[in-house]
């Protein structure tokens, strides 16, 4: 019988049972794919209880953050092929001049897809019909109404239509909302009326209602969106950031929100996190603030992790392309 596949499970008990691959979720998982879990052994650690027992003969690793730099990681695991993430962002493992190319890296694109469209629909609609000014009505005790149209004919500029900005586009369909995507390869999306490339983006901006931020991190999108942007909006145009803090100009949008020329915005997404107590953007008006929640299923994350971890253990066996691979260059 071949050796079998040593996986080591590393966990950080104050990320909380969202974010939690315990042994019982693992094995939920494993009895929807028997013949890969016959051919594997796992170890999981908690806070770094048994990683340095178990790192050196491990083949694969699952986690998000480790208690040793990532770096190390060839040192450490001579043996591993697969290093797999349980988020999306690859911000804390760059530059990723240290992976050797015996080691590929997976990361978690499109398990938040389901629980992403729905968030970016509520806050569309919730855009659309003023709440965040409302609330600021309310805090201030002023009663003052916010009456709107209907969303249908709107325009939607999502930002980024992977995964996330590909679900956000189907779920927002059925209100009859024009969808204007943006896009690196402006490949075409069923759920997206016009798709733009890169150099688009200004033209997305300018003819938005609301603008939907779903696109990762990189060197190339860090205030992707910033002031100049900002201004191409509509004038009262809103805004919902559920890709990373950093593609947005913070700074700049809080201007905006607090002078009227942006309508209203949600953040979900911040740099850093959490966001301090003393940032002016708590006391903001038009401005609703999550703290990084619109994508994470309480009960589906992790088994949607794991089935995506065992679909590509199937296909590392048996010498197959793996699913969400990231690509060092794209640095995503």
């Amino acid at each position: 019988m071949a050796e079998k596949l040593k996986i080591l499970v590393e966990n950080r008990r104050g990320a909380g049972e969202t974010f939690e691959v315990d042994p019982r979720r693992f094995a939920d998982a494993a009895s929807r794919h028997p013949a890969v879990a016959a051919r594997i052994e796992t170890e999981f650690s908690y806070d770094g209880n048994r990683f340095d027992a178990a790192i050196g003969t491990a083949d694969m690793l699952i986690g998000w953050q480790l208690p040793v730099p990532f770096k190390d990681l060839p040192r450490l695991a001579p043996r591993m092929k697969l290093l797999h993430l349980t988020g999306a962002g690859i911000n804390h493992l760059l530059p990723l001049d240290w992976k050797p190319d015996t080691l590929t890296i997976t990361n978690n694109r499109g398990v938040h897809a389901p629980k992403a469209g729905e968030f970016a629909a509520m806050a569309v609609m919730m855009l659309h019909s003023r709440m965040p000014a409302l609330m600021t009505h309310q805090r201030a005790h002023r009663w003052q109404e916010e009456f709107t149209p209907l969303l249908a004919g709107r325009t939607v500029a999502i930002v980024g239509v992977g995964h996330m900005g590909g679900a956000a586009a189907e779920a927002l369909k059925k209100w009859n909302v024009r969808i204007v995507g943006v896009r690196r390869t402006a490949q075409p999306h069923p759920a997206v009326d016009e798709m733009l490339g890169p150099d688009g983006l200004d033209r997305a901006l300018a003819e938005a209602d609301i603008v939907l931020v779903t696109t990762p991190l990189t060197s190339r999108t860090r205030h992707l969106i910033g002031a100049r942007e900002l201004d191409l909006m509509k004038p009262g145009a809103a805004l919902v950031n559920i890709g990373r803090g950093g593609v947005v100009d913070y700074e700049a949008l809080r201007q905006r929100l607090a002078s009227g020329r942006i309508g209203g915005a949600i953040l979900d997404v911040f740099e850093p996190e959490p966001l301090p107590a003393d940032s002016a953007l708590w006391d903001t008006p038009n401005l609703i603030i999550t703290p990084h929640c619109s994508s994470d299923d309480i009960q589906q994350y992790v088994p949607r992790t794991l089935d995506l971890v065992f679909d590509n253990l199937e296909r590392l066996l048996a010498g197959k392309k793996l699913r969400c691979v990231v690509d060092p260059a794209l640095e995503y």
